[in-house]
């Protein structure tokens, strides 16, 4: 007789929801279709001409090494490369500072392991990055959501949620934020860092998006301003390769970069050796000071392109947010929209974006909301697609 798998499984596993993105992009292999779903850095934005000189380095330089078992905390060079790369973010972090994680994603299942136990309240932004409450739901939170408006989220809400929850950590995006695209500005990033120190609160400050700034001027993450309470995590998928899976965290002290490592040994050991060395290579030899204007110069007229055409072919009652960086515009309808609705008639005529709803903690907050993403296609099919899209919203 074979086992009752549903019977084994652990009370925590009903809080395992597939990711919505995720499943939407399984129907996105249909011929013709649009997807402006994923949070997808274009394929052309790779640095495919400069992948065999970096790998003749990694083997020049480690040869059988970049091969083999490493440390948890992650591949010295890399780690000793990373603190100037840091430094652009206003992150002053020397080796044993900072940590490697697989990606983003790993640091957020780590920070989840580490503070959450069931009915432990978490505070997020309203809308927030579905990633993040995928790797918190498992532990069972219970979720506060902070106020957000065009400038993000706002730093009086944050307050009052501090004072009213015994809040273990906040979790933010404070920069072209994944679904929003919303961007805090710097008095708010100072009011935050003044809560955070005024509360004795502890920050996770996601930043995978702040070098992909098209236009205006680059900020000081919140860790610059309050690096006693932040831990800061970015990640090199948008500036070099998802595939490689490598992240970097930089926590507010050694006692929780501690708890980091044993959090990771249990998951990973660690991350991938390899993709570690060949992203060391990549700063060392200062590759990504050439190849981060191409990918901006690659994606600002798509970002240009997505709002001129919401502009132009929007009904009149919607509106959106219009970032100066990134990879997403959130767009918000009118009450009374079925926007899952209005994401089915899409997919049928080859459109497909992601509801809002599946940013949100609490999905009846979110209204007609949807997420576009703008990096993965080129700005004449954009038009094409934001132009279908509002001839759908017209329809409803």
């Amino acid at each position: 007789m074979a086992p009752n798998i549903p019977s084994l499984l652990a009370p925590r596993t009903e809080s395992m929801a597939a990711s919505a993105i995720r499943e939407i992009l399984k129907l996105l292999s249909r011929p013709g279709m649009i997807s402006l779903a994923g949070g997808i850095p274009a394929p052309e934005a790779f640095p495919m001409d400069l992948l065999p000189g970096l790998y003749a380095e990694v083997l020049d330089r480690w040869a059988e090494r970049a091969f083999q078992y490493d440390l948890t905390e992650g591949f010295v060079p890399l780690r000793e490369a990373a603190s100037g790369y840091l430094r652009r973010f206003g992150v002053e972090a020397g080796l044993e500072d900072v940590l490697v994680t697989s990606g983003s994603q790993g640091l957020l299942d780590a920070v989840g392991k580490l503070f959450i136990g069931p009915g432990d309240a978490v505070a997020v932004e309203s809308p927030t990055y579905l990633g993040a409450l995928q790797a918190f739901n498992p532990y069972q939170p219970r979720y506060v959501e902070i106020a957000t408006d065009d400038e993000g989220a706002i730093p009086e809400s944050l307050d009052a949620v501090l004072s009213a929850h015994a809040v273990k950590f906040t979790y933010l995006v404070p920069t072209f934020q994944n679904p929003a695209g919303r961007t805090l500005s710097l008095e708010r990033r100072k009011a935050v860092a003044d809560i955070l120190r005024r509360r004795g609160a502890l920050l996770v400050e996601d930043d995978p998006y702040a070098s992909l700034r098209y236009r205006g001027e680059r900020l000081p993450s919140i860790k610059s301003l309050a690096p006693d309470h932040v831990l800061y995590g970015t990640t090199f998928s948008k500036v070099f390769a998802p595939g490689l899976r490598v992240g970097l965290a930089v926590p507010p002290n050694r006692e929780l970069g501690d708890w980091l490592v044993r959090a990771k040994q249990g998951t990973d050991l660690h991350s991938s050796t390899l993709g570690q060395a060949l992203a060391a290579v990549y700063l060392d030899g200062g590759h990504l000071e050439i190849q981060l204007p191409r990918i901006v110069a690659h994606y600002a007229p798509r970002l240009d392109a997505m709002l001129g055409a919401l502009e132009e072919f929007f009904p009149e009652d919607w509106s959106w947010s219009r970032p100066e960086g990134g990879m997403f515009v959130w767009a918000t309808g009118p009450d009374g929209v079925d926007i899952d609705a209005v994401y089915r008639r899409g997919l049928e005529r080859n459109v497909a974006f992601v509801p809002g709803r599946h940013f949100y903690a609490e999905p009846a907050n979110a209204g007609a909301t949807m997420r576009l993403n703008f990096t993965n296609a080129d700005p004449a099919t954009l038009r094409r697609a934001v132009e279908i899209l509002g001839t759908v919203l017209r329809e409803f």
